[in-house]
């Protein structure tokens, strides 16, 4: 096996670990922000917890979609790049 492919395997892990942390520490935060406030008022709704969270990870990704493009495309094209190896 050529080493060019487990680098290339260790890369997609990074990249799917770094490319999915934005939406996960913002739901992390929103969801620990609401789960404050609904302890401290004593609201039990299950809505107040989900619906900002949803909101706060579509934020997150509004505002990373370039940058995880630009990442994507820079992997696919590294991986393209290794396509003539693969045949002999």
């Amino acid at each position: 096996m050529d080493p060019a492919f487990l680098v290339l395997g260790r890369e997609a892990v990074i990249l799917v670990l770094l490319l999915s942390a934005p939406p996960l520490v913002a739901a992390m935060a929103v969801g620990l922000a609401a789960g404050v406030l609904q302890a401290a008022t004593q609201v039990q709704e299950q809505t107040l917890g989900v619906v900002p969270r949803l909101v706060a990870v579509l934020v997150a990704l509004g505002i990373a979609a370039p940058w995880i493009g630009v990442r994507m495309a820079r992997f696919g094209r590294a991986c393209l790049e290794l396509v003539p190896r693969i045949s002999p």
